[in-house]
């Protein structure tokens, strides 16, 4: 087929090629941040930082994050989506190896060059979905989200056994440049065996449109959510007397409930384009164990293990069906990679900023009833999202 003398080529690859190649590079887009968390103590020892230098190490990666989110849409357009998700799997790769050098600046940058790199390859993959895996883009982008938390999961438990094995805390890190170094490669070749398309095209960042505008508001309050209870769920349950072990293991249930909720609840509102219920099912969830939390945080039964699950439902669907929303409403891949990346550049910066909002509340406050209201008011945004998003089409 070709327009205007230029060949517009669909990709020489089956889409069950592309899935799988996504899927491999999706294992790597939280995996370097995830195994940090856990040696935060270790480092901070080794390097002598204090809890505020360490904990914005990590702050810094997730607004790297935004960043690019904010800049995919227009580089892929400008390289091209396939290509550019290669490179940015690679500065993973790069920052990841960075960060084998146990020094406070080695580490800062290679946690830079990790956080542009997921924000790039986030928003970079969703055009991809939309590209070559629109039939399927519930299942697809659930699928990638799986991929993603798996490989978050590894990570965390993990980093501790491979500091030790391998004598220290940088080397944990670096590891992860090796599985991130293997996705890139094998992306490549499906990559170049993706023509360009001579239509694709530079659309800026949406912030006029309503559509967007709601979506980011979505995405802010399910990233909010998200990083809150990653971040402080071990130590609110510490503050109850909990050890440190268990209230870890609370946390690896928390992520182990994320997983069923990511790959289901988008392909259950793909079947019947019923995205504000399951959306709003799933929430609810989320909800119902934040308040729990709250409420009754030791529950005479079942205790704390509940509240885990229910909030892993929650937060482990949101992420998706943002994504899954945006991939059934923008009307090309271009337009998709533009929403999502103000969607996703907003979510990062709720991401990035909320957790330390709810450490100063919990110093102010000496407790966590006004961290976690905070991510009650987050959940409440997202729910406000969703009813005004709907189940129209645009």
């Amino acid at each position: 087929m070709s327009r205007g003398g230029r060949t517009t080529a669909r990709p020489a690859v089956r889409p069950a090629v592309v899935l799988l190649g996504v899927l491999a590079l999706a294992a790597n887009l939280r995996a370097a941040l995830a195994g940090y968390p856990p040696l935060l103590e270790t480092v901070r020892a080794d390097l002598g930082l204090s809890a505020g230098v360490a904990g914005f190490v990590q702050a810094g990666a997730v607004l790297m994050m935004a960043v690019g989110s904010f800049t995919g849409s227009a580089i892929g357009a400008r390289v091209g989506r396939e290509r550019a998700l290669g490179a940015a799997v690679a500065l993973v790769t790069a920052g990841s190896l960075l960060r084998s050098v146990a020094a406070f600046a080695a580490l800062a940058a290679g946690s830079v060059l990790v956080g542009l790199g997921i924000g790039l390859a986030g928003v970079l993959i969703t055009g991809v979905v939309k590209e070559h895996l629109a039939e399927r883009a519930g299942a697809a982008t659930g699928g990638y989200v799986v991929s993603m938390m798996v490989g978050a999961t590894v990570s965390s438990a993990v980093a501790v056994p491979l500091a030790t094995g391998l004598g220290g805390w940088s080397f944990s890190l670096a590891v992860w440049a090796v599985p991130a170094a293997i996705a890139a490669a094998l992306w490549v070749p499906i990559a170049h065996r993706m023509p360009a398309d001579a239509t694709v095209r530079r659309v800026p960042l949406p912030w006029r449109d309503p559509f967007a505008r709601l979506v980011a508001c979505y995405q802010a309050g399910t990233s909010l959510m998200f990083y809150g209870w990653l971040t402080w769920l071990s130590p609110y349950y510490e503050g109850q007397g909990w050890s440190p072990s268990r209230a870890g293991l609370l946390l690896a249930v928390w992520s182990v409930a994320q997983i069923p909720s990511a790959l289901l609840a988008p392909v259950l509102a793909e079947r019947r384009r019923r995205w504000r219920f399951w959306a709003s099912f799933t929430l609810s969830c989320g909800l119902a164990g934040t308040l729990g939390a709250l409420l009754l945080p030791m529950p005479p039964l079942a205790g704390p293990w509940l509240w885990a699950v229910l909030m892993g439902i929650g937060v482990g669907a949101g992420f998706p069906m943002g994504l899954t929303v945006i991939a059934w409403r923008t009307p090309d891949p271009a337009a998709s990679a533009a929403t999502s990346g103000l969607a996703l550049g907003v979510g990062y910066i709720a991401a990035g900023l909320g957790p330390l909002l709810m450490g100063v509340l919990i110093d102010a406050t000496a407790g966590f009833a006004a961290a976690i209201v905070v991510l009650l008011l987050a959940g409440l945004l997202q729910g406000w999202a969703i009813w005004r998003i709907g189940d129209r089409p645009r």
